[in-house]
């Protein structure tokens, strides 16, 4: 893991194997490099030349473009990395935080194979410091617990064999005033946020050989040891027992059993709850409507949502937040087999509605609708799930962006504002009544399935019917950020990414400081 320290030293003075300045185009008018606040004493030390020899070299200043140059005399570090800002902004203004978070997470991205390496970007507030921390940490995330013989999920991590370059080491922080109380919170908290992003992008860069229903449980129940958080898990007979018809239902075909984990982290003078629902699928073939070719490699990553869920619980409990938090991870393997639920079945979920399953690939809204029905009996403020649930959410928006649906828009908005300000891209989604008469079944209650167009709506009013009465409600459909298949960009990697963890944090910290009502 890299560590993060906050240093009193200058740019020109602290010991380091690199420094990382920012350069900006020149604001509208202007013409030319701006090299950005922070980086004096290193501008100085190239005799005032840094955007001149950074021109030269070819480098426009653009968004997440990296120049490494060899350090002048008069600095310790012997690396200057410079990371473009994008246009630098006009007087009086400052970097947008985003912007920062993502230049750091370049710059680290840029700086594998490196112990130690200063970052001297602009800093304003603390707002800024905790971006580029974040970034930074973010940004050196590597997967490597099956490579160089490491012992994957279980297993023990050993020293790299051949020759890849191990992350960033360590981020030493300049100009974040480390003596101040304001700037070590902010430390503090991009180090436990980023550290539980960074073991969501585990669990869900983790095989589907490894990580399953059971073994996911257990990783639950021992961070839940390690950070005071009560962990309730139910196996099969637990759910038989309880009716639990919709994860039966999807993971009745696999070998491995399905399980639904309650994690509730509690503060003795919270005044609020939230529910989140995470849809924890292990691996997705499909079932008996099996996905084609092309469309199942990457399915490990259909967890996402319940690894999101996991993770806000955990850096909730590690913040000491003033609200009560409770995660459902609603876990299965959606298999074919003899025993698998088939095309026309009809499933008792856990609220008493049966659903007839027309495709047995709409699995993610069974088992959440359980979850959803069983998070509403303890009556919390509000409930949030997130899931990757339909490809239809892709095709509107993208694969870097996520949709929001709600039954009430105030929160909608709510969720979408706190999503920007963390620097989560999202949209605001409708829940059309019309749409939720496609799901009537002359069979049972509910069908799983309704019209194809508006197909991640129509997911979304398949959830509302399980949401209890009176009980705020919204739903997040990360299916395009979620696992990224691209070239790693800013401090987001290729895979697991990690998304809506830092949405679901900043709500909780919302609601523990009155500010949602």
């Amino acid at each position: 893991m890299t560590a993060l320290t906050l240093s009193t030293a200058g740019a020109a003075t602290l010991r380091a194997d690199a420094i990382v300045v920012g350069v900006a185009k020149s604001p509208q008018g202007g013409s030319g490099l701006v090299v950005a606040t922070g980086a004096e004493a290193v501008d100085k030390a190239f005799g005032g030349k840094l955007a001149t020899v950074l021109e030269t070299l070819g480098a426009s200043g653009a968004e997440g473009e990296v120049t490494k140059l060899p350090a002048p005399s008069g600095l310790k570090a012997p690396v200057v990395l410079a990371v473009g800002l994008g246009t630098a902004p006009e007087k009086d203004e400052t970097y947008q935080a985003e912007v920062l978070r993502r230049a750091a997470g370049s710059a680290a991205r840029a700086l594998t194979g490196t112990k130690k390496a200063a970052f001297a970007l602009p800093i304003e507030a603390t707002e800024d410091a905790e971006a580029i921390a974040e970034g930074a940490l973010l940004g050196a995330y590597a997967f490597t617990a099956y490579q160089d013989g490491n012992g994957g999920l279980s297993g023990s991590s050993k020293s790299s064999k051949n020759g890849k370059k191990e992350p960033l080491a360590e981020v030493a922080l300049l100009g974040a005033k480390p003596r101040d109380k304001a700037y070590k919170a902010a430390a503090e908290r991009a180090v436990a946020l980023t550290e539980e992003i960074n073991r969501a992008r585990d669990l869900i860069n983790t095989p589907p050989n490894d990580l399953y229903p059971e073994s996911f449980a257990a990783v639950a129940a021992a961070a839940g040891k390690e950070h005071g958080i009560k962990v309730q898990i139910l196996d099969e007979k637990a759910l038989v027992k309880g009716g639990y018809g919709g994860i039966l239902g999807v993971g009745q075909g696999a070998a491995n059993g399905p399980r639904l984990v309650k994690l509730a982290y509690t503060h003795p003078k919270a005044e609020k709850s939230l529910a989140y629902v995470g849809k924890g699928i292990t691996y997705d073939s499909g079932g008996i409507s099996l996905k084609p070719a092309g469309h199942n490699e990457t399915m490990k990553c259909d967890m996402s949502g319940a690894a999101a869920v996991f993770a806000a619980v955990v850096t909730a409990a590690r913040l000491g937040l003033k609200v009560n938090v409770t995660g459902w991870l609603a876990l299965a393997e959606n298999m074919p087999s003899g025993t698998a639920t088939r095309p026309g079945d009809v499933l008792r979920m856990y609220s008493g509605t049966t659903v007839e399953v027309l495709n047995t690939d709409a699995e993610g809204r069974l088992v959440l609708a359980d979850a959803i029905t069983k998070a509403s009996e303890e009556n919390p403020d509000a409930i949030v799930d997130v899931a990757t649930l339909t490809g239809a959410m892709v095709l509107a928006l993208g694969t870097r962006r996520f949709g929001i649906m709600a039954n009430d828009d105030a929160f909608r908005t709510s969720i979408h504002e706190i999503a920007e300000e963390v620097g989560e891209d999202s949209w605001p989604m409708p829940l059309p009544a019309d749409l939720r008469k496609g799901m009537d079944s002359p069979t049972a209650d509910l069908a799983n399935m309704g019209e194809r167009m508006g197909g991640g709506l129509v997911a979304g009013l398949f959830l509302k019917e399980f949401v209890g009465e009176g009980i705020t409600w919204a739903h997040i459909d990360i299916a395009g950020p979620a696992f990224h298949e691209g070239a790693p960009y800013g401090y987001t990697p290729k895979g697991g990414t990690g998304s809506a963890v830092r949405t679901l944090v900043r709500l909780a910290e919302r609601t523990a400081s009155g500010d949602l009502g």
